[in-house]
């Protein structure tokens, strides 16, 4: 089994896009249970149109998860939002 997402080819005008988290998590106690070391961190999610994407911005749940974030969990942190329009591997 593969560790890898199993995605669109993009090449078929299939194209994805790419949600990118870079963060700096804050140091102490109130971390949300994760463990942090240099507390710099990468999260990459991939969707299906811009539609899903914005869907999940507004999922309740998610919604806590992002007040966590400004509040306690994040230093600094930068979200990107790319669309894939190619994809190569072995």
């Amino acid at each position: 089994m593969s560790p890898f997402a199993k995605l669109p080819d993009p090449s078929n005008h299939s194209p994805y896009y790419a949600v990118i988290f870079s963060s700096v998590r804050t140091t102490g106690a109130d971390n949300g249970g994760h463990e942090v070391s240099d507390g710099f961190g990468i999260t990459v999610s991939y969707w299906r149109d811009e539609a899903c994407i914005k869907k999940w911005k507004a999922n309740a749940e998610h919604l806590v998860a992002q007040q966590n974030g400004h509040e306690r969990w994040y230093e600094h942190f930068e979200l990107r939002v790319a669309k894939v329009e190619r994809a190569y591997g072995k």
